[in-house]
């Protein structure tokens, strides 16, 4: 029978006792020279299978290979299709949160797209940085990495901005309810268009999404990029749109169009009981201090298809009688104003 050590040192292999071992000292490392590995390398790949050999890896299952994105070209000057549509992926970054904040960039990538929801060419891009009026907050800096020098004596061409709107059947941006009031008070052609947000109104958990941050969508789409700057995030976020979805769900843009289609309706809990309010904030409700003119209320905003529901809730839960809220009805024109 075998002794325990040759479990470790082979059956066939003569013991050798741990003290000899030690006095011998630890064995000679001999390393290959940096430059002879090089050369001896028996792997070596041409840059034009570097497509290739990133497929490769990512079909045998174990691997997960990210590519950097690439921005579409422009095609300008191009003849629209019959029932062809513009749309416009934008984004802002601001000197902070607050609404006394400003925008220091705008960032806008212009494409076509069909009623069936399919995207078609880049038509053209616009991107501009501005000397706001108020200092950039260092938590924004550390977000966007514009610095003041970056911006100083920049000024944003509002004629442009509005030229590069007018043709738009729908805005496009990842925060709406952010970027939308930002947007609004430096130009009046953003109050008149139709609005969609790609983080509310499009159920990215349902189709295996984990999370609804820019770079978590990219990296389950297979890229990568260098995020943060306006115009760079708006092409990212329009490749994610176009991403086929798992079990031929069709595209996140097919999904937003849709959804944006639909109207949604706010419902105002006007003078509710005071006590109420804990149970009015677990149901999702929000509270507005009136200062934007609108109603000094609890509200909710809900699909046709639950306004019913809420509708009836209020009634018998917080009121305890017939009374008719206030209701409104919400389009994209007016979806992310506040």
């Amino acid at each position: 029978m075998s002794g325990q050590a040759d479990l470790f040192v082979g059956v066939d292999a003569p013991f050798v006792p741990i003290e000899t071992q030690r006095s011998r000292g630890p064995a000679p490392v001999h390393r290959q020279p940096r430059h002879e590995l090089a050369e001896t390398s028996s792997f070596k790949l041409n840059p034009a299978h570097y497509d290739a050999a990133a497929q490769a890896l990512q079909e045998t299952g174990r691997y997960r290979v990210l590519r950097e994105l690439m921005p579409r070209p422009i095609v300008s000057g191009r003849t629209m299709d019959d029932g062809e549509k513009i749309g416009i992926i934008l984004d802002t970054e601001t000197t902070g949160k607050d609404a006394t904040d400003e925008v220091i960039e705008l960032g806008m990538v212009a494409f076509t797209f069909n009623e069936a929801g399919q995207i078609g060419d880049v038509i053209g891009v616009f991107n501009a940085l501005r000397q706001p009026s108020v200092p950039i907050s260092p938590e924004a800096m550390k977000v966007h990495k514009i610095t003041p020098e970056m911006v100083k004596g920049h000024v944003l061409d509002l004629d442009e901005v509005e030229r590069f709107l007018e043709p738009a059947h729908l805005l496009i941006a990842r925060n709406a309810s952010f970027d939308r009031p930002f947007c609004e008070r430096l130009a009046r052609g953003f109050s008149v268009k139709a609005w969609a947000c790609s983080n509310a109104e499009i159920a990215w958990a349902d189709h295996g999404f984990e999370g609804t941050k820019l770079a978590y969508l990219l990296g389950q789409c297979g890229w990568f990029h260098n995020g943060h700057r306006a115009t760079d995030d708006c092409h990212a976020l329009l490749e994610v749109l176009c991403h086929p979805l798992p079990d031929e769900a069709g595209s996140p843009f097919a999904r937003l169009l849709e959804t944006a289609r639909k109207p949604r309706f706010r419902i105002w809990a006007e003078s509710t009981p005071f006590e109420q309010k804990d149970v009015l904030k677990k149901r999702s409700y929000r509270w507005n201090d009136g200062s934007n003119g609108r109603p000094k209320s609890w509200w909710i905003e809900v699909g046709e298809e639950a306004l019913e529901a809420e509708v009836t809730f209020l009634q018998n839960e917080i009121y305890r009688r017939e009374l008719e809220p206030f209701v409104q009805k919400i389009t994209a024109f007016e979806r992310f104003r506040f």
